[in-house]
Parts: C-alpha cells; sequence; structure tokens
C-alpha cells in the first residue's frame, strides 16, 4: 500500500479527473478499502478540499468549489498549457498582465524538473498594442462582471461615456476582438443590437430582471461580430468588394490575403476577388501586390484606381490633391 501522503495525492487527482466517483471504484483504483477511503476523504477535507458525499447504492463523492482555492494537481500537458497561456496573458486586453506573472512564477516553482526546462525553453514576448492604440485594458472585476450578467441572462445598466445616459441592455456574449474585449448585447432602449467595448463600460448594481435570450442576427455570434466590424449593411460581407487579375502566381497571392478568394489562371497569373470598407481602401490594398492589375469589376473600384493614381502623381511632384468624393 503507498505512503498515506502519496495515496492522498492520487486520491485527489481521482477526484479531479471526473465529477462522480463510486466509493467501491474509488478503492479498486487505489489498491485499498472502502474505510482507507473515508478516512482519506476526510483529510482531505481537513485540508480545505470541499468534498461532498454522493447518495446512491453504493455511495460516493465529488469535488465540489470552497470559499478558498484549495492546492490543486495537473497532469504534464495541463501544467504546460496553463504555463503557455499565462505567459500571452499581456496580450489578451484583459489588464492581468502582473497577476499572470505571478502565477506563472508561482507555477513554475513547484514544476518538476522535466517540466520546468520545457517552460524555460518557450520564452513568449508579449507585444502590447500599437501607441497609436492606447486603449486602456479592462479589468478582471468589469469582465467577471458581465460575464456574470450574460451566464444569468439578467438585464444589465452600465455607463459607458460621460456625455450620455446610463445604458440599458440584455447581454448575450462577451467577446474578443483585435485584442479588445466586447459586449454583444441588445440595447433596450434603441431596440438595436449593439456591441460596447468592454473597457469603456462602468457596470451600475444591481443587475436588472431575468430575460429570454434571443439569437443574434444570423445565429452565429462570431459572423455578427466580424460583420459589425467590416461596416456591412447586414449581408454580412464586406460593403466593398472586387475582382481584378494580377500578374502574380496564386500562391504568392494566397500567403498575403486573409480572406480573399484566390483562383490560379497561370503560372504566373491569378484572380482576386477582395472585400474592404471602402473603394479606395481595397485599391490600395491590391496596389500593394506590386504586379499588373487587370480590373474586372465594378467601376466603382475602376475609379478608385484612377483617384488613388491621380493622388499619387500629384504627391510625387508635390502637388495637394482632394480626397475621393
Amino acid at each position: 500500500m503507498p505512503k498515506t501522503s502519496a495515496r492522498l495525492l492520487s486520491l485527489l487527482s481521482l477526484l479531479q479527473a471526473r465529477r462522480d466517483w463510486p466509493g467501491p471504484l474509488l478503492a479498486e483504483r487505489l489498491d485499498v478499502s472502502l474505510r482507507t477511503v473515508r478516512r482519506d476523504v476526510d483529510r482531505l477535507r481537513e485540508l480545505g478540499y470541499p468534498i461532498a458525499a454522493v447518495k446512491g447504492p453504493d455511495g460516493g463523492y465529488r469535488l465540489g468549489a470552497g470559499a478558498e482555492l484549495p492546492p490543486l494537481l495537473f497532469d504534464d500537458e495541463q501544467a504546460v498549457a496553463l504555463a503557455i497561456a499565462l505567459q500571452t496573458a499581456a496580450t489578451s486586453g484583459a489588464g492581468i498582465g502582473d497577476a499572470a506573472a505571478r502565477a506563472l512564477t508561482t507555477v513554475r516553482q513547484v514544476m518538476p524538473a522535466r517540466l520546468r526546462h520545457r517552460i524555460d525553453t518557450l520564452q513568449v514576448t508579449a507585444v502590447e498594442p500599437a501607441p497609436t492604440r492606447p486603449d486602456p485594458p479592462v479589468t478582471g472585476s468589469v469582465l467577471t462582471a458581465l460575464g456574470a450578467a450574460v451566464h444569468a441572462r439578467e438585464e444589465l445598466r452600465f455607463d459607458y461615456t460621460p456625455a450620455s445616459p446610463p445604458r440599458r441592455v440584455q447581454p448575450h456574449h462577451l467577446v474578443t476582438w483585435g485584442g479588445r474585449w466586447y459586449l454583444v448585447a441588445w440595447d433596450l432602449d434603441r431596440e438595436d443590437w449593439r456591441t460596447f467595448r468592454a473597457d469603456r463600460i462602468t457596470p451600475r448594481t444591481p443587475n436588472g430582471p431575468r430575460f429570454t435570450p434571443a439569437e443574434v442576427p444570423g445565429g452565429d455570434v462570431a459572423a455578427f461580430v466580424t460583420a459589425r466590424f467590416r461596416g456591412s449593411d447586414g449581408s454580412g460581407d464586406w460593403p466593398c468588394r472586387g475582382e481584378v487579375i494580377l500578374d502574380l502566381p496564386a500562391a504568392a497571392v494566397s500567403r498575403h490575403t486573409r480572406d480573399g478568394v484566390v483562383e490560379q489562371l497561370g503560372p504566373d497569373r491569378c484572380r482576386l476577388v477582395l472585400g474592404s470598407w471602402s473603394w479606395p481602401a481595397l485599391a490600395a490594398t491590391i496596389g500593394r501586390f506590386d504586379a499588373a492589375i487587370e480590373v474586372v469589376g465594378p467601376v466603382e473600384l475602376t475609379a478608385a484606381f484612377a483617384h488613388l493614381g491621380r493622388r499619387y502623381t500629384d504627391a510625387a511632384l508635390g502637388h495637394p490633391h482632394r480626397s475621393m468624393g
């Protein structure tokens, strides 16, 4: 029979692996008697682990949530995954970089040498948002408040900008996009779907009444948020989409095209269908490929290329050029 301390760790690992454990099965897995299992459970309870007895023909045990966070056990892959997640936490926009660094130090200190070596050889540099976007990170308390309202399906009141009255919404989803956190919600006063930046939200308490959740337009929150940030008219597509032929291999264009459609027409020729916010932006994006361009359509894209051509010519000659309009 293993020593008591080793047996307790084995029991704790089993209790963390699944929700309910019949007593006889625990005794079989640990190769001990039911009486020993009961004694070991009592020892774990004395150490602060909230283990509840489960009623049933065989009886059993369940590891629940307590008032404080007790020591946890992780297998090798869980420990490595946790360390990687903590290293990249600074780029999440959640304002938990310092806490994540402290947590990583704590986890690393108790890792066996073989795992510590794996973590130390994986150094991740967390790059903060560019100075052109000095958005304040959203605090953990705000994220948990928003997440709790979404989970409970409770109406939420919050201040969003100093000059506007408090907003009243039915919160549906908490999402991340480009390093920022957003709340997708039904705005009760404007009677429309809205996306709110979480770092600008100051929740008011208490929450409002519960509501019956509805589906976002289209039924897919990822597609809905993507369409909103594209400036879509509701179709889910970019407001401006055009087609060109480039004198470049399809493979070379595909590497630099995130959501366009590239079709190979020959060894050094391909068709590109791409979208953007505006026609000049689309023309400029296509122009970065630095290749001969044949515009298939529409005429708005042709006009945008002509507009940019005049603008670039005037810039080269030192003459100002008025915006497209």
